[in-house]
Formats: structure tokens, C-alpha cells, sequence
């Protein structure tokens, strides 16, 4: 942020132009993989968290640093916003040089494009702080996040502690003012206000232009009632996974057991996926199926939000899908050291996944669910 409350041109223009033309969901082997219920920030004051391409890739932009003392005090609020606030925060240098010409708009007398030059003219290098690992730019956690960072007022960027980096200056001497007047108002925005959701500034553009499930996936899924594609909601309950190696219960399912006689592991598993969720329907609950490559899944609801996330961390789980993985969780053995075994259907016997947990929702893409003639599938 300069003196007239901007933020540096450099980054911002770079990181805006590439989330501009970023798609809203990246590529991703397993929706459900990135979900993560319980944070564990690692947080050492001499080491440095450069982002890399396995960050994000949508990430919060919180505020960037210019001159001398750039990278310094980009780890210093790195650290700090990992040991206090539990975030993942990374560093990231950048260099711009408006030193040289550029071609401008319209002809010269002699018919040639114009030639002009940056106000700035000048180099530079700049260090921006960013932070989280958000799978979606309106991922919820992702707008929890930003809301909290800008509120915040760390420590390691008030006035008394040194000091700063250039874009700063202004802005270090002003919270002498400013904080007095946050005591009285604890909702005025800290020195993080204008903070903004990016894209990983280390992974091209290619990444994040929307391919959605590939062909064949969708072929598994295509025209199956109950599909987990058809599901409303952003999030649901996996409650059992098909490997086709499920070991069955022999009483209740010998009927299906002979339908499958001679198929596939995986047709076994497929057709296993959608027996359990019919039955799940005819019980009265919201049951879901999908299959890939190397399994079948059922699940359970339809969700927007897995839970608000707390200061420790934390996510506070929906009390709507706390419920669902607490009937479909194994009964606690009643003997100590017993094992867990998975809870079974009783009619079917079939057993569920030891743990269900909150999964993200597949999508298709918009784009592939035309055929050529331009009509659905």
C-alpha cells in the first residue's frame, strides 16, 4: 500500500490479471482429497515458506512488501500469522522493471504505433504475503479467511515495532491514530483491508481453465439415478467406498452376489454402490452414488457449508453432517482394546467406511455435457 492508500502496482496488476481469467474450480484428482477438518500450521520463526505450485491454487493476497527490509518483514507477519492465527502463509518475490518502452495506443506521424513510457520509471522488487490453500475462489473457508485477515491487527505491523518497508511507511506512522480509534471500534479493518483472493502466481493459466470430470468418469456416471453429479448442494457425506474387493456379509445378499457372478471387481463394486443407495433412498435418506476408475461411493445429503471455521484453527462441523457421521460411524467398542469394526445395514449387510467424512461435490463440466449436435447428455 503507497501513501495514497494503493496497493503496489506490480503485484496487484500481475495477480489481477491472472485471476481475471481463472475458472472458479481447478483440476483435481479426488474432490474430497483437500478437505481438511483440523489445521496443523507449522510455525518456526527462522524458517522461510516460499509459496510453490503445490500451494493454492487460490490463495488471499494480504498485503505486499517494497525495499530494504521487504523480506524481513514479510517473514516476520508470515510467522506470525502461522503460530497466532493458525493460517498458512507463504512469501513471494516478484521483480518489475518500467524502465524500458512500450508500445502505446494509436499511430505516430510516420505511421508506426506510438512509443511511451512508464510514469514509474524505474525497477523494483516486491515481496507479497499470501495465504491459505483454497480449492475455489468462493470456497467458504476462502471467504471466512478473507474476512478474518482483513480485520486483523497483527502485532509484527504496528507502528511501535520498527522500521518498514516502504509501501508501508505511511501506513506504520497512521496506526499510531488508527489503533486508538479501533479500541473504541473493534470492526474497523486493519493494516490487511484490501486484501483479495489470487491464483497461485507459480501455476500457469492452463491450470485453472475448466476441464471438469473427464469422459470416461462420466460415462460411469452417465444416466444413473441418484447420481452424486445431480447432488445440489457443494458438500456431502461419503458413508461407503467399493473397491470390489469389499468382503460381503453371505446371509443378505446372496441375490446379489449371484448377479455378479463372473463381472468385473469394479462392476461389483458399481453395482454394490447403487444397491446401497437405493436402499438408503427407500429409508428416507438423501443417498448419492458415483464411480471412477477405482471405486464406487455412496453418500449421504447435500450441503453448502462443512462448518465455521474457528480461531484455533478448527472447523465447527455443520450439526446437520455431525449427525450423518455419527449414525453411519461404527459403534464404540464396549470392551477396551476390542477393534472398530465397520457398521453394517441390517437387511443387507453390507459394511460402511469405518469413518464417514464431509466430501466436495464432483462437477461436471458445462462445456463437455454437449454433445455435437449441441444438446445435452
Amino acid at each position: 500500500m503507497n501513501r495514497n492508500g494503493l496497493w503496489p502496482l506490480g503485484l496487484f496488476v500481475v495477480l489481477m490479471t491472472v485471476a481475471a481469467g481463472a475458472a472458479i474450480h481447478p483440476v483435481a484428482a479426488a474432490p474430497w482429497d483437500r478437505l481438511k477438518l483440523f489445521k496443523q500450521v507449522e510455525a518456526d520463526e527462522n524458517a522461510d515458506y516460499p509459496v510453490s505450485e503445490e500451494n493454492g491454487p487460490w490463495m488471499i493476497l494480504a498485503v505486499t512488501f517494497m525495499g530494504e527490509n521487504a523480506q524481513h518483514d514479510a517473514r516476520r507477519l508470515v510467522y506470525e500469522l502461522r503460530k497466532r492465527y493458525k493460517l498458512e502463509a507463504y512469501t513471494h518475490k516478484a521483480h518489475f522493471d518500467y524502465t524500458g518502452d512500450v508500445k502505446g495506443r494509436g499511430m505516430n506521424r510516420y505511421g508506426g504505433p506510438k512509443r511511451m513510457r512508464y510514469q514509474r520509471d524505474k525497477s523494483f522488487d516486491e515481496v507479497a504475503v499470501l495465504v491459505g490453500n483454497f480449492p475455489s475462489v468462493n470456497d467458504p473457508e476462502a471467504q471466512a479467511t478473507l474476512r478474518k485477515i482483513k480485520y486483523m491487527w497483527p502485532d509484527s505491523m504496528k507502528a511501535e515495532k520498527g522500521p518498514v518497508s516502504r509501501p508501508l511507511a505511511a501506513w506504520r506512522e497512521l496506526t499510531r491514530f488508527a489503533e486508538a480509534y479501533n479500541k473504541e471500534t473493534p470492526q474497523a479493518k486493519g493494516p490487511m483491508g484490501h486484501a483479495f483472493l489470487v491464483t497461485n502466481p507459480l501455476l500457469p493459466r492452463e491450470y485453472f481453465v475448466p476441464q471438469g470430470i473427464d469422459q470416461f468418469v462420466l460415462d460411469l456416471n452417465k444416466g444413473l439415478p441418484y447420481s452424486l453429479l445431480d447432488c445440489p448442494g457443494r458438500y456431502t457425506v461419503k458413508v461407503a467406498t467399493f473397491t470390489g474387493r469389499t468382503v460381503i456379509q453371505a446371509p443378505g445378499v446372496k441375490g446379489i452376489k449371484a448377479d455378479l457372478d463372473g463381472e468385473s471387481q469394479l462392476a461389483k463394486a458399481e453395482v454394490m454402490a447403487q444397491r446401497l443407495t437405493e436402499y438408503l433412498r427407500e429409508k428416507g435418506w438423501e443417498a448419492y452414488q458415483f464411480h471412477d476408475r477405482h471405486s464406487s461411493i455412496v453418500t449421504v445429503g447435500s450441503f453448502n457449508s462443512v462448518g465455521t471455521p474457528r480461531p484455533d484453527g478448527k472447523t465447527e462441523i455443520n450439526p446437520a453432517i455431525y449427525k450423518i457421521m455419527q449414525t453411519f460411524a461404527p459403534p464404540k467398542p464396549t470392551t477396551p482394546g476390542a477393534v472398530t469394526r465397520p457398521r453394517t445395514l441390517t437387511e443387507m449387510k453390507i459394511p460402511l467406511d469405518l469413518q464417514p467424512i464431509p466430501v466436495e461435490v464432483p462437477r461436471r463440466s458445462i462445456a463437455r455435457d454437449y454433445d455435437a449436435s449441441g444438446k445435452l447428455w
